[in-house]
């Protein structure tokens, strides 16, 4: 199996949740509300999960082994990377002489 895509759908800068994230598997599968969130020990990729009961949540597609989760959260986070930085050099505003 093989990550043959990663869209980083929404960034964001503030709050906890930075972006949502779709990958696809062998150009034939798609696993679509992929969070990265800021944690207290860093980020993490939360799964796409739905709420089951009052205070409880289930993954609805998630990783069976920790290889795949680590390599699935190395190729997340690399692509999560690339974008903050696109997404910085878009909003670079170029400071006036007089500020300088």
């Amino acid at each position: 199996m093989n990550v043959t895509d990663v869209r980083i759908r929404k960034l964001r800068e503030e709050g906890k949740m930075k972006a949502v994230v779709s990958v696809t598997f062998d150009d034939a599968f798609v696993v679509h509300d992929i969070k990265i969130i800021e944690g207290q020990n860093g980020l993490f990729v939360a799964m796409p999960s739905r709420k089951v009961g009052e205070a409880d949540y289930r993954d609805i597609a998630h990783p069976i082994n920790s290889e795949t989760r680590t390599m699935l959260q190395r190729v997340i986070f690399e692509e999560y990377e690339k974008a903050k930085e696109q997404y910085a050099e878009r909003t670079y505003v170029e400071p006036a002489e007089e500020d300088l």
